[in-house]
């Protein structure tokens, strides 16, 4: 009896930085039916040329074997890590949160954002702009005490992510 219980895995794809890559990437995922819940990339050596793809996916383990298979087979990929099976790691979102209100809702908005360690970065007398990072569950939780204090955009970065220790990818 094969497992069919859906996981969430944190994959970083360390690839050459050359224009197209990215577009592979994605056509795998797109061409095979695979949902990316998060994606994130930014070059991260610059004398070997190289850039980090975090990819957020689910799928049943099956699933998730065939996509890490399938992204080492493409030429300009050098390693795929399923930071989710390899151990501890640290994984973090970046968000920017606009609320607009007046009296005590602008006020409680402030109170919210001081208990989640919320920066302010924009402010103006009826609005303001949040900064916040932490775990998915931290910002979705954020957004939530936002919406009825005068919730009016947010903008997400995706989850990055990186091994705990000394191993790098």
């Amino acid at each position: 009896m094969s497992d069919t219980s859906i996981e969430r895995h944190v994959i970083a794809v360390l690839v050459d930085n050359e224009a197209g890559v990215l577009a592979r990437v994605i056509g795998l995922f797109s061409g095979r039916g695979y949902n990316i819940e998060s994606l994130t990339v930014a070059e991260v050596d610059a004398q070997k040329s190289l850039s980090r793809i975090t990819i957020v996916t689910s799928g049943t383990p099956q699933i998730v074997e065939q996509i890490k298979a399938q992204l080492n087979r493409l030429v300009p990929v050098h390693r795929v890590s399923d930071l989710t099976e390899e151990g501890a790691h640290v994984a973090r979102e970046l968000a920017l949160v606009k609320v607009r209100g007046s009296g005590e809702k602008r006020v409680e908005s402030l109170r919210i954002a001081d208990i989640f360690r919320a920066g302010v970065v924009d402010s103006t007398a009826r609005s303001f702009v949040f900064e916040i990072t932490g775990s998915t569950e931290k910002i979705d939780a954020f957004v939530r005490l936002m919406e009825p204090l005068g919730l009016v955009d947010i903008s997400r970065t995706g989850i990055v992510a990186i091994a705990r220790g000394e191993k790098p990818i």
